[in-house]
Protein backbone atom coordinates (compact mmCIF):
# COMPACT_ATOMS: atom_id res chain seq x y z
CA UNK A 1 0.00 0.00 0.00
CA UNK A 2 0.93 3.83 -0.75
CA UNK A 3 1.28 6.33 2.02
CA UNK A 4 -1.15 8.43 -0.11
CA UNK A 5 -3.79 5.38 -0.31
CA UNK A 6 -3.13 5.07 3.73
CA UNK A 7 -3.39 9.12 4.22
CA UNK A 8 -6.98 8.98 1.75
CA UNK A 9 -7.99 6.65 4.02
CA UNK A 10 -7.05 8.18 7.56
CA UNK A 11 -8.85 11.22 5.99
CA UNK A 12 -11.50 9.86 4.96
CA UNK A 13 -12.34 8.00 8.60
CA UNK A 14 -11.20 11.86 10.20
CA UNK A 15 -13.71 13.51 8.44
CA UNK A 16 -16.44 11.14 8.98
CA UNK A 17 -16.04 11.14 12.72
CA UNK A 18 -15.94 14.55 12.39
CA UNK A 19 -19.47 14.75 11.09
CA UNK A 20 -20.92 12.27 13.70
CA UNK A 21 -19.64 14.83 16.44
CA UNK A 22 -21.51 17.47 15.06
CA UNK A 23 -24.84 15.29 14.43
CA UNK A 24 -24.49 14.30 18.25
CA UNK A 25 -25.57 18.59 18.39
CA UNK A 26 -28.80 18.48 18.52
CA UNK A 27 -30.82 21.53 18.21
CA UNK A 28 -32.53 23.72 21.53
CA UNK A 29 -35.58 22.80 22.79
CA UNK A 30 -36.90 25.74 22.71
CA UNK A 31 -36.20 28.97 19.69
CA UNK A 32 -34.64 31.32 22.83
CA UNK A 33 -31.05 32.46 23.50
CA UNK A 34 -31.67 30.78 27.12
CA UNK A 35 -32.08 27.23 25.72
CA UNK A 36 -29.24 27.76 23.14
CA UNK A 37 -27.42 28.26 26.53
CA UNK A 38 -28.57 26.02 27.85
CA UNK A 39 -26.79 24.00 25.13
CA UNK A 40 -23.35 25.63 26.46
CA UNK A 41 -21.65 22.56 27.76
CA UNK A 42 -22.48 20.37 24.74
CA UNK A 43 -21.11 22.99 22.36
CA UNK A 44 -17.47 23.57 24.32
CA UNK A 45 -17.24 19.63 24.50
CA UNK A 46 -17.98 19.35 20.54
CA UNK A 47 -15.17 22.04 20.10
CA UNK A 48 -12.78 20.38 21.96
CA UNK A 49 -13.21 16.91 20.33
CA UNK A 50 -13.26 18.61 17.01
CA UNK A 51 -10.25 20.33 17.76
CA UNK A 52 -8.41 17.45 19.31
CA UNK A 53 -9.71 15.73 16.05
CA UNK A 54 -8.11 18.78 13.81
CA UNK A 55 -4.63 18.40 15.52
CA UNK A 56 -4.50 14.70 14.77
CA UNK A 57 -5.43 15.42 11.27
CA UNK A 58 -2.66 18.24 10.83
CA UNK A 59 -0.02 16.58 12.68
CA UNK A 60 -0.69 13.12 10.72
CA UNK A 61 -0.89 14.99 7.32
CA UNK A 62 2.76 16.33 8.14
CA UNK A 63 4.40 13.61 9.42
CA UNK A 64 3.38 11.86 6.37
CA UNK A 65 5.08 14.23 4.12
CA UNK A 66 8.13 12.60 5.43
CA UNK A 67 7.26 9.03 5.10
CA UNK A 68 8.99 7.32 2.56
CA UNK A 69 7.84 3.52 3.46
CA UNK A 70 4.82 2.07 4.46
CA UNK A 71 5.02 -1.63 6.02
CA UNK A 72 2.31 -3.85 7.89
CA UNK A 73 2.84 -2.61 11.22
CA UNK A 74 2.69 0.94 10.38
CA UNK A 75 -0.66 -0.07 8.57
CA UNK A 76 -1.84 -1.73 11.98
CA UNK A 77 -0.92 1.03 14.05
CA UNK A 78 -2.77 3.38 12.33
CA UNK A 79 -5.95 1.22 12.05
CA UNK A 80 -5.76 1.46 15.79
CA UNK A 81 -5.14 5.06 15.88
CA UNK A 82 -7.99 5.42 13.85
CA UNK A 83 -10.02 3.20 15.69
CA UNK A 84 -9.68 4.99 18.72
CA UNK A 85 -10.40 8.24 17.05
CA UNK A 86 -13.50 6.38 16.31
CA UNK A 87 -14.70 6.24 20.17
CA UNK A 88 -14.65 9.95 20.37
CA UNK A 89 -18.19 10.60 19.11
CA UNK A 90 -19.75 8.72 21.91
CA UNK A 91 -17.39 9.94 25.08
CA UNK A 92 -17.82 13.40 23.66
CA UNK A 93 -21.54 12.73 23.97
CA UNK A 94 -21.43 11.07 27.14
CA UNK A 95 -19.45 13.76 28.58
CA UNK A 96 -21.56 16.49 26.97
CA UNK A 97 -24.82 15.48 28.78
CA UNK A 98 -22.98 14.87 31.85
CA UNK A 99 -19.93 17.46 32.64
CA UNK A 100 -19.12 17.26 36.35
CA UNK A 101 -19.90 13.30 36.59
CA UNK A 102 -16.93 10.94 36.81
CA UNK A 103 -17.80 8.17 34.89
CA UNK A 104 -17.93 10.21 31.49
CA UNK A 105 -14.82 12.08 32.11
CA UNK A 106 -12.77 9.69 32.99
CA UNK A 107 -13.70 7.67 29.74
CA UNK A 108 -13.52 10.64 27.52
CA UNK A 109 -10.20 11.63 29.68
CA UNK A 110 -9.02 7.82 28.87
CA UNK A 111 -10.23 8.27 25.01
CA UNK A 112 -7.84 11.31 24.89
CA UNK A 113 -4.77 9.18 26.56
CA UNK A 114 -5.38 5.99 24.34
CA UNK A 115 -5.30 7.93 21.00
CA UNK A 116 -2.11 10.05 22.24
CA UNK A 117 -0.40 6.64 23.14
CA UNK A 118 -1.56 4.78 20.40
CA UNK A 119 -0.47 8.34 18.35
CA UNK A 120 3.31 7.87 19.79
CA UNK A 121 3.39 4.37 18.71
CA UNK A 122 2.55 5.35 14.92
CA UNK A 123 5.19 7.79 14.86
CA UNK A 124 7.36 5.32 16.34
CA UNK A 125 6.92 2.86 13.74
CA UNK A 126 6.81 5.52 11.07
CA UNK A 127 10.78 6.05 12.72
CA UNK A 128 11.50 1.92 12.50
CA UNK A 129 10.56 1.76 8.76
CA UNK A 130 11.73 4.80 7.60
CA UNK A 131 15.05 4.74 9.77
CA UNK A 132 16.32 6.80 12.54
CA UNK A 133 18.67 8.06 10.02
CA UNK A 134 15.50 9.46 7.47
CA UNK A 135 14.30 13.08 8.28
CA UNK A 136 11.79 12.05 10.11
CA UNK A 137 14.04 9.57 12.13
CA UNK A 138 15.75 13.08 13.36
CA UNK A 139 12.76 15.18 13.32
CA UNK A 140 10.66 12.67 16.16
CA UNK A 141 13.85 11.23 17.70
CA UNK A 142 12.76 11.81 21.13
CA UNK A 143 8.82 12.31 21.35
CA UNK A 144 9.25 15.11 24.10
CA UNK A 145 5.54 16.61 22.94
CA UNK A 146 4.05 12.84 23.52
CA UNK A 147 5.93 11.92 26.46
CA UNK A 148 4.52 15.30 28.05
CA UNK A 149 1.06 14.84 26.63
CA UNK A 150 1.33 11.13 27.79
CA UNK A 151 2.11 12.13 31.24
CA UNK A 152 -0.19 15.01 31.69
CA UNK A 153 -2.92 12.17 30.58
CA UNK A 154 -2.34 10.16 33.38
CA UNK A 155 -2.12 12.84 35.91
CA UNK A 156 -6.05 14.41 34.68
CA UNK A 157 -7.18 11.17 35.18
CA UNK A 158 -5.35 10.68 38.31
CA UNK A 159 -6.85 14.25 39.66
CA UNK A 160 -10.36 13.35 37.67
CA UNK A 161 -10.63 10.00 39.86
CA UNK A 162 -9.79 11.24 43.43
CA UNK A 163 -10.60 15.34 43.44
CA UNK A 164 -12.68 16.33 40.99
CA UNK A 165 -13.61 15.28 37.32
CA UNK A 166 -13.15 18.76 35.79
CA UNK A 167 -9.46 18.19 36.18
CA UNK A 168 -9.44 15.88 32.66
CA UNK A 169 -11.17 18.48 30.85
CA UNK A 170 -8.80 21.53 32.09
CA UNK A 171 -5.73 19.22 31.64
CA UNK A 172 -6.63 18.49 28.37
CA UNK A 173 -6.80 22.27 27.46
CA UNK A 174 -3.30 22.97 27.88
CA UNK A 175 -2.65 19.52 25.99
CA UNK A 176 -4.29 21.21 23.03
CA UNK A 177 -2.67 24.28 23.46
CA UNK A 178 0.94 22.03 23.22
CA UNK A 179 -0.23 20.58 20.10
CA UNK A 180 -2.23 23.26 18.34
CA UNK A 181 0.63 24.24 16.16
CA UNK A 182 2.39 21.66 14.02
CA UNK A 183 6.12 21.18 14.51
CA UNK A 184 7.90 23.40 11.94
CA UNK A 185 10.92 21.48 11.73
CA UNK A 186 8.71 18.88 9.71
CA UNK A 187 7.04 22.64 7.09
CA UNK A 188 10.64 23.00 7.20
CA UNK A 189 12.00 19.69 5.94
CA UNK A 190 9.57 19.48 3.63
CA UNK A 191 9.76 23.03 1.78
Amino acid sequence: MTKGRLEAFTDAIIAIVMTILVLELHQPQADTWAALFDLRQKILIYIMSFVILAIYWHNHHHMFQLVKKVNGRILWANSFFIFVLTLYPFATAWVGDHLASQAPELTYGTVILVGNVVYLFLMKELVRANGKESSLGHLFQRYIKSYLSIGLNVLALLLGYFFHPYFVLVINVIILVLWVIPDRRVEQATS
